[in-house]
């Protein structure tokens, strides 16, 4: 008993008692921070941020204060400011004004926390240039943090932000602002005087209408306003010059808007109430490359579709479309046009299954007269080495075309016609090669565009990775299972087309080719691909992997946030559910993000 006794007389409920004790940052963190300028405190439990870290570059540093020797690397007298902390992905609820004690910094990063505000004091670190304060719980923004002059990208997304304040148009050097995922009924006008701004992200938010003053965003590149309440699209965005690709999806827009951007490349109108399309408005789109209109009301396609003569592809999914004009098949770049889901007559079921090609050449066996034929026979004055040769299209349209001749080689009176000729396009689709011309390196310096499409192609000659022009390969449907290596020098290469190949795995080269916008490797073998290279490729919006072996989709994918067309359908894997794969590229991704281990 006595030994119990003596136990007694120490607090035994001392375990059980807990002090509230300051977090800290490990001593050693704290001294190489001090060297490099730059503090990484993400992922650490924290709940508020320790105040040795605001006093970094204020207080006099432990082991000066001890009666030790300092060796070359270790004098900290000449310590860096710190200029990059990250705190993200922890529980940080505030943030104290003592910040400003941080007047260096160029990268704050506080994303992923459940701060409900954020100081005034921000607005005195003038050096900020990146400010991240996504997924967290604000409500509003201290128009402080407009006069951060130097300011590069501001990340707001997944808030509950209802408003911004008027002075945001005074953040003159920004360069990306994504507000995507609050609760934005209203922009300000201001929003035009932010002209050095090239991605502008307003999804998921419950905006009406955009400002007038959107028309002096003359730098945007990418204007994303899906999952909105839109209705209209003001007249004035056709002064956005700078604008590329333009998303609209899930919004209430009944007419597809007059959008005479001269460089608008990709419009994404899906999922609106769109019944008809306007002639006049389609006649706007002057480069257009990507027209995406499925799940509308659409009941007809007008003749003047043939006005989109850049067009390459067209999603016209879930729509009440009944007959397709014949002259659909005119369009002299189309290689993608997606039906399904619509009431069409007069079109067999199996011809829709077949593809792109073998639909609009039935379309084209529909026009009873073509405009040309007249042209086509032999004269008295057409010599016979010309009889194979398109003089015209070389000399105007810089195309150098022999396709649908079953031909196991491409004539040299051809490329002889084509000497000297800054040709940007050949198409040699629908033969028997099974090599690549080797004189096609004549067009070295100026050719843009390659259509080997249908022919029994087995290696990619390296030579054609040499074209420093080069932005669009078409290698569908040949017995290719392997890239070279040197793909990687097409450093403006946008877009290859590999359907129906012989390819087990994404294509290795392919995650080094950054410039990459669309990759169809539709009908393949592939078995797997590396979702965390996939992210690196930052400008991938279009991913086709249907009818492959995917046996699992990795979650990491759901991190390709570029991704704005992604088909998976056809492949074996169990989840994510067919029902999930059905709703679209956005739920596929978000589902897979959901299933990322924390």
């Amino acid at each position: 008993m006595s030994r119990f006794k003596k136990a007694g007389q120490v607090d035994s409920l001392a375990g059980f008692r807990t002090e509230k004790k300051e977090p800290t940052v490990p001593h050693g963190l704290l001294k190489a921070a001090r060297k490099s300028g730059q503090l990484n405190l993400s992922g650490r439990g924290l709940t508020e941020v320790p105040q040795n870290v605001y006093r970094l570059n204020v207080d006099t540093p432990e082991e000066a204060q001890q009666d030790v020797s300092f060796g070359a690397s270790d004098r900290w007298w000449e310590q860096t400011d710190l200029t990059k902390l990250l705190l993200s992905s922890n529980q940080l609820t505030q943030l104290s004004d003592d910040i400003r004690l941080l007047p260096a910094l160029t990268t704050l990063d506080l994303h992923d926390n459940q701060l409900s505000s954020v100081p005034s004091a921000l607005g005195e670190l003038q050096e900020l240039q990146q400010l991240r304060l996504s997924h967290n719980q604000l409500t509003s923004l201290p128009a402080e943090v407009c006069t951060l002059k130097n300011l590069c990208s501001l990340t707001l997304q997944k808030n509950l932000l209802e408003s911004l304040p008027e002075e945001l148009g005074q953040l003159e050097n920004l360069t990306q602002l994504d507000l995507s995922n609050n609760h934005l009924k209203g922009l300000p006008s201001s929003l035009g005087s932010l002209t050095c701004l090239q991605t502008l992200n307003l999804s998921h938010n419950k905006l009406s209408c955009l400002p007038d003053s959107v028309a002096q965003l003359t730098s945007v590149k990418l204007l994303d306003c899906s999952n909105n309440q839109l209705t209209d699209i003001p007249a004035s965005i056709s002064e956005m010059i700078a604008l590329e690709q333009l998303y609209l999806r899930h919004n209430k827009l009944r007419l597809l808007p007059k959008l005479p951007a001269p460089a608008l490349k990709d419009v994404y109108v899906g999922n609106n109430q769109i019944e008809q399309l306007d002639a006049e408005n389609l006649a706007c789109l002057t480069a257009i490359s990507f027209l995406e209109l499925r799940d509308n009301k659409i009941q007809t396609l007008p003749e003047q579709i043939t006005l989109l003569s850049t067009l390459t592809r067209l999603d016209l999914t879930n729509n009440d479309i009944g007959t397709l004009p014949a002259s659909l098949s005119l369009l002299p770049n189309l290689k993608v046009l997606l039906l399904e889901g619509n009431p069409l007559r007069g079109i067999r079921r199996d011809l829709l299954t077949k593809g792109t090609n073998e639909l609009l050449k039935y379309l084209r066996g529909r026009i009873k007269e073509e405009p040309e034929k007249a042209d086509d026979g032999q004269t008295a004055m057409t010599l016979p080495s010309q009889a194979r040769v398109n003089v015209h299209n070389i000399k105007t349209l810089k195309l150098v075309e022999y396709s649908e001749k079953q031909a196991d080689h491409i004539p040299d009176e051809l490329f002889d016609a084509a000497a000297g000729e800054s040709v940007t396009t050949v198409n040699f689709s629908k033969n028997q090669l099974t090599s690549i011309p080797p004189r096609l390196v004549e067009f070295l310096s100026s050719l843009s565009d390659i259509n080997l499409g249908f022919n029994r192609l087995t290696c990619f000659s390296p030579d054609v990775c040499k074209f420093p022009k080069l932005t669009h390969i078409d290698l569908r449907n040949n017995q290719l299972s392997d890239l070279p290596s040197d793909m990687k020098n097409l450093t403006k290469l946008r877009s290859i087309i590999l359907s129906c190949n012989r390819f087990k795995s994404f294509p290795e080269v392919l995650y080094e080719i950054v410039s990459l916008e669309t990759v169809l490797l539709g009908n393949n073998q592939v078995g797997k691909v590396d979702p965390h290279r996939l992210i690196k490729m930052v400008n991938l919006s279009t991913l086709d992997l249907s009818n492959n072996d995917l046996l699992n989709i990795p979650p990491e994918l759901g991190l390709c946030t570029t991704l704005r067309c992604l088909s998976l359908d056809g492949n074996p894997f169990r989840t994510p559910r067919a029902a999930i794969v059905a709703k679209g590229t956005d739920a596929v991704l978000e589902y897979l993000r959901s299933r990322i281990p924390t």
